[in-house]
């Protein structure tokens, strides 16, 4: 009875979301269940037609390069980095970043980028292509988890920039900042611009003028919104176009988002509940879906 209480409420809230997004099932879209090296897959990226994920916190520091029709694990490259959460992934014509600014309770002051040459892998020249920054309008680093507004799982590379994405639990919002990567010393990230996405946003994807964003809710409903690109690096000038992707009950906890020609891949990590245990898997939108 406890049970169906539960799902009856999660049904209930999603029913609520849903209403303001149009419905688009992911589930039917399943490419394949990832393997449990990568149980926590914490974001995807496309870098040379080779596709990325890697785990999030209390994992190794490993990039995994994964068959994008199967999910199977086609390399292992070790970086020798420090994982103390990796969130997400990026990259520019030469280097990939990885982002090590996972902040659930809002406390940390260490949030940095790393640069990573993929073709060759130098763990000692890793560690020193560190990019720090942090937020100047946070003034509070009192431990709050799940219930602050400075944390971040999203970022993507544009205009010789990097663009971060906060994962707002307070607000329901995501702003939108600048890096500049070629600065290694401290910096703070540019504030640009917010938008209320009314769920936290777990990964970017930037392709042909859009932006990407998925995440989900407290109440585990999940979503993706695609915004337009209005002027170089500006997306939120007009609303987007919003969908309801389902339940991380059913779908698992979304986290990776990578598009290119063939559509847009997701991907979600392990997910428990009280109805059982939803496995890592790799989903693929096509496009006509969408109207694109």
């Amino acid at each position: 009875m406890k049970n169906l209480i539960i799902l009856f409420t999660v049904l209930f809230f999603q029913a609520g979301f849903s209403q303001q997004a149009e419905f688009l099932k992911i589930r039917p879209y399943k490419v394949a269940e990832l393997s449990d090296s990568i149980r926590e897959t914490s974001g995807l990226k496309f870098f040379k037609n080779k596709l990325y994920t890697f785990n999030d916190s209390g994992n190794t520091p490993d990039i995994f390069e994964i068959d994008k029709n199967t999910g199977k694990i086609l390399n292992v490259i070790k970086t020798g980095l420090q994982n103390k959460d990796w969130e997400a992934m990026t990259s520019d014509s030469v280097s990939v970043y990885i982002g090590d600014f996972g902040n659930n309770a809002g406390n940390r002051k260490d949030l940095k980028i790393y640069r990573i040459n993929l073709e060759r892998v130098d763990s000692a020249n890793n560690a020193k292509n560190v990019i720090p920054f942090y937020y100047p309008e946070q003034t509070d680093f009192t431990p709050k988890n799940i219930n602050n507004d400075f944390d971040a799982e999203a970022m993507v590379f544009l205009n010789g920039k990097i663009h971060l994405f906060t994962k707002e639990w307070v607000s329901r919002k995501t702003t939108h900042y600048t890096i500049n990567p070629e600065i290694s010393e401290l910096q703070p990230a540019q504030k640009i611009e917010s938008f209320q996405t009314d769920f936290v946003v777990t990964d970017a994807s930037y392709f042909k003028g859009k932006l990407y964003l998925v995440g989900y809710t407290k109440k585990t409903a999940v979503f993706l919104a695609i915004f337009t690109e209005t002027e170089p690096g500006i997306f939120f000038s007009e609303k987007p176009k919003k969908y309801y992707l389902g339940s991380s009950i059913s779908i698992g906890q979304i986290e990776g988002i990578a598009v290119n020609e063939d559509g847009i891949y997701i991907s979600g990590e392990e997910f428990r509940s009280p109805f059982g245990r939803i496995k890592q898997r790799l989903y693929l939108i096509p496009f006509h879906l969408i109207g694109q």
